[in-house]
């Protein structure tokens, strides 16, 4: 697996520069000295994966990264990416006790870069527990965070894991939907490639769509993990939508993160309020767009991005139109678009349009961002896999589902979460078959 098909444009590079640089060596020692190595480390308990916050940070003071870098990934294999896009304002450093005495929290995310960075320069391999001891197979579908963290844990206990990835590269959103002044996607391969090293084959590029599909990978492997997201972005259902210059938020992510899209002009028009609309608002500004706003159909107060991303994307130039619903999308001049709005309330819960209060923006592209779309169509091919509302119900403890045969964890499960929960949910599914093995060859 290379990172060569990713771009290494340096314009697109300085313009994505990261958000917030990493630590110095003796920046990260002196924040280390700040910790209390709390007893009953709440930073821990707010963490989805458990990591010993105190334990990785005593060890970043006494300058023992590698010892820090072992504990962290003990509990998250995936702690390099988590540690760049977890929001750790709300999770592990909003539980700080430092947060109670009115002082600023540990910065345990930058700290927990520091420990990742100098793992990977080392060009150490993370420690196998027990290679080859196992003859469970199992097959992760979708190479995403909740996948990759199942197939790591598999084969660090000695079994076997196969991720089927139906894009080019693994890695799922962090590859592909976050931005990248967030995580850069060659960080993300090289995350994943960390991963292969353990064992986990990797087939790329192949889909699996389709009941005879499945049949074929009950036939090679013992137990099959769902990992697969969520579906397709959610359409505005509005006329003019397929028109040219129309895409949505995760397509123009991508599009800059894989090297297909340099640069923007003009105007751009997100539509949507939460943390992946201004994730592509944020890039459509530092792709050079001139105006970008956001248009929500709700007031400030609904929105449902982090107080932190919003501020973020104010700081960036990003416009933000309120209580205003897109009706429409046309033509305009010079092959411009006219989004076509009105002016909306919320009485009794329920959204209505105010009566003549239309208005038109002229623009160049229309990015659609309110949300993914329930999977569909592959659970109807799951047999004996309930789903509700579009998601896969799973045990919250094992990830199993109503098939014995069949784990699940993730977005598909929870709806839509952080990287964290997924590689929480992926852990401890790949725990629960390897305890199902251990007991059926007893």
């Amino acid at each position: 697996m290379s990172t060569a098909v990713l771009p290494h444009d340096e314009q697109l590079r300085a313009r994505f520069s990261e958000l917030k640089p990493a630590l110095t060596a003796q920046a990260a020692v002196i924040e280390a000295d700040r910790c209390l190595n709390c007893f009953d480390a709440p930073c821990t308990a707010a963490c989805p994966t458990h990591i010993d916050v105190p334990g990785f940070i005593k060890r970043i003071a006494s300058g023992n990264l590698r010892g820090s870098a072992l504990r962290i990934l003990d509990a998250n294999i995936l702690g390099a990416s988590c540690a760049r896009v977890c929001p750790v304002d709300v999770l592990c450093e909003g539980a700080c006790v430092l947060t109670r005495q009115n002082r600023k929290p540990i910065q345990i995310g930058q700290l927990q870069r520091r420990a990742m960075d100098a793992f990977w320069a080392s060009g150490e391999a993370v420690p196998v527990a027990a290679p080859g001891t196992h003859k469970l197979r199992v097959a992760c579908i979708g190479g995403g965070p909740a996948s990759l963290a199942c197939a790591a844990e598999l084969c660090r206990q000695g079994a076997r894991a196969t991720v089927i990835e139906r894009r080019e590269l693994p890695g799922g959103l962090n590859t592909y939907g976050v931005a990248e002044y967030k995580l850069r996607a060659a960080d993300s391969v090289h995350e994943v490639e960390m991963i292969r090293r353990l064992g986990v084959e990797f087939r790329c590029g192949l889909e699996v769509d389709s009941a005879a599909a499945l049949v074929a990978l009950e036939a090679e492997f013992d137990f099959i993990f769902l990992g697969l997201g969520l579906g397709a972005m959610q359409r505005l259902n509005i006329p003019g939508e397929d028109a040219e210059g129309v895409m949505n938020a995760l397509e123009l992510i991508a599009a800059y993160k894989t090297g297909h899209l340099r640069e923007l002009h003009g105007t751009v028009v997100v539509v949507g309020a939460g943390n992946t609309a201004i994730d592509a608002a944020n890039a459509a500004r530092r792709l050079g767009a001139d105006t970008v706003y956001m248009l929500y159909r709700r007031s400030e107060s609904d929105m449902s991005a982090f107080d932190f991303e919003y501020e973020h994307a104010k700081q960036e130039g990003v416009q933000f139109l309120w209580r205003r619903q897109p009706v429409a999308i046309g033509q305009g001049e010079h092959g411009r678009l006219i989004l076509e709005t009105v002016q909306a309330r919320e009485a009794d819960g329920k959204i209505e349009v105010i009566p003549d209060s239309q208005s038109a923006i002229a623009c160049d592209l229309v990015v659609p961002a309110i949300g993914q779309s329930p999977l569909t169509q592959i659970l109807q091919e799951l047999r004996g896999v309930q789903a509700r509302d579009g998601k896969i119900v799973a045990d919250r403890v094992t990830g199993q589902t109503g098939n014995p045969r069949y784990y699940a964890g993730g977005d598909c499960v929870n709806g839509g979460r952080e990287v964290v929960d997924a590689v929480a949910g992926g852990k401890r599914a790949a725990r629960a078959m390897l305890k199902e093995a251990e007991v059926a060859h007893a």
